[in-house]
């Protein structure tokens, strides 16, 4: 789904941030050190978003490079679905952010659905795990795995939190215009499937 340049422009800042992380020979460090910043050079060329941006965006981490995770939740009311309005571009979205350091997954989805939604939630069902290009989302500087976890209510009242300005529930056929940096059409529908259908296979890739 992603353009191919993106794609080599993350490839090739995945390769120089391994080989910054392990090198010791000066010389190598400097090569990498060059794809680095090619990297943010193609990046800032194709975005037209200034190289010293690009870079403390895209070429900030160090250590062997891995994907990041983002992990949604999925809770339905009267058959419909849980969204919030992200302050960010005015949009919805399915509750949820990046993976906390020291928290599982199912943590993670119970903790961002009270802080964004005001509900509190038990995790229940896998939904998916999908990797982010694969998938009609905006173009993006990093590699993500997006887990989608059904969640039911257990307690809690609607209330907006520090990131969202509105809570809402809408069915399949009602949707709201989607913040598709998060979650697209798609990806709705099929948390719907395993509304309508409690043994839907878990999605993957």
């Amino acid at each position: 789904m992603e353009p191919k340049w993106l794609e080599w422009a993350k490839q090739l800042q995945s390769i120089a941030q391994v080989g910054l992380t392990y090198s010791k020979d000066v010389f190598d460090l400097e090569r990498f050190e060059l794809i680095r910043n090619i990297s943010v050079e193609m990046m800032s060329q194709q975005t037209e978003i200034d190289k010293t941006v690009i870079k403390d965006l895209f070429a900030n981490e160090t250590g062997y490079a891995t994907p990041k995770v983002d992990i949604r939740s999925v809770v339905f009311k009267d058959n419909k679905i849980l969204m919030v309005r992200e302050n960010t571009d005015g949009d919805w979205s399915l509750p949820g952010g990046w993976g906390d350091i020291g928290l599982t997954p199912s943590e993670v989805a119970v903790k961002e659905t009270k802080e964004e939604s005001g509900f509190d939630v038990k995790a229940v069902k896998l939904i998916g795990i999908l990797d982010k290009k694969c998938h009609p989302h905006p173009p993006s500087p990093y590699h993500v795995y997006k887990i989608f976890i059904q969640c039911e209510i257990i307690g809690g009242q609607p209330k907006e939190g520090i990131e969202t300005s509105a809570v809402e529930f809408f069915a399949e056929n009602e949707l709201p215009s989607l913040s598709v940096a998060r979650n697209t059409k798609s990806q709705i529908q099929l948390a719907f499937k395993h509304l309508y259908n409690s043994q839907e296979a878990i999605y993957f890739d």
